[in-house]
């Protein structure tokens, strides 16, 4: 059981403390955040001002990339570090395309378990889950009940892992969790990542890092090699590894409206062979 939740069932919201999905779900401009979330994002905004630039160019990049792959065929989705919902949600999105389509979200933040039923209203034709899970354990992430009853791990699954990775510190933990999943899914899935870089502006990323440090949040930016890592042994997309931004762009993006810098994450999708 989640240190969330207590033996009664009751959930600690944790209001005390930051957390980077409710600090992000401020940085979208949503309302389901706290003073400490808040305080926390003013402190990484004022070392890193071009927060707000990065997240929202982040969630278009996820919006963009589920709709490519369920036009493509997917139609299961695994989101791990799903965070607050923040409609249009990864199953609105890919619902919208394909209604039969099946999704599943996972996350650790007690909130996000406390506003699940947000997530849930699925497209009748589809079906749509919450795991509370965590990444840093991925066999129990897979064998989660809301995953094996909703998804058919013996067929493709779209796995997204958007802005979460650079939460996982470390030389080779978030490589291995990565590898692990990889390994548990068949031929044909495919694999959307977003992750901070330094590699465009050291100095403000090393800044950003050091505030989620201090409100309670390690983490850890990575550059291109080590991003491209993450999809080792699988076929990547068009346009490859590229910044959050420009990761096929819809027109109304106008990627030429943000610097590579203020975008400060780098995407891509792969599949499986």
């Amino acid at each position: 059981m989640s240190d969330a939740v207590a033996d009664d069932g009751v959930i600690d919201l944790e209001l005390d403390r930051a957390h980077s999905a409710r600090m992000y779900d401020y940085y979208l401009g949503g309302h389901t955040n706290f003073p400490a979330d808040r305080e926390a994002a003013g402190r990484a905004m004022a070392v890193f001002p071009s927060i707000l630039v990065t997240a929202r160019a982040n969630r278009r990049f996820m919006h963009r990339a589920t709709r490519h792959l369920a036009r493509a065929g997917m139609r299961q989705f695994l989101d791990v570090g799903t965070g607050i919902p923040t409609s249009p949600n990864l199953h609105e999105v890919a619902q919208e395309v394909a209604p039969e389509s099946r999704v599943v979200y996972a996350d650790n933040d007690p909130i996000v378990l406390a506003h699940a039923q947000a997530l849930l209203r699925s497209h009748p034709a589809g079906r749509t889950a919450y795991a509370h899970a965590d990444v840093t354990d991925p066999a129990a992430l897979l064998d989660a009940p809301e995953v094996r009853e909703t998804l058919d791990l013996d067929r493709p699954v779209a796995l997204s892992l958007n802005a979460l990775l650079h939460f996982v510190p470390g030389r080779t933990r978030a490589h291995e969790i990565v590898e692990f999943l990889k390994d548990a899914l068949p031929s044909g899935s495919t694999l959307a990542i977003s992750h901070v870089t330094p590699d465009f502006d050291p100095e403000g990323i090393a800044r950003l890092t050091e505030a989620y440090r201090a409100a309670g949040t390690p983490g850890q930016a990575r550059t291109r090699e080590e991003f491209t890592r993450f999809f080792d042994g699988w076929e990547l997309l068009e346009p490859g590894v590229t910044t959050s931004h420009r990761w096929r762009p819809d027109p109304e993006d106008e990627p030429g409206n943000i610097t590579d810098a203020e975008a400060a994450c780098y995407a891509a999708v792969a599949r499986k062979p």
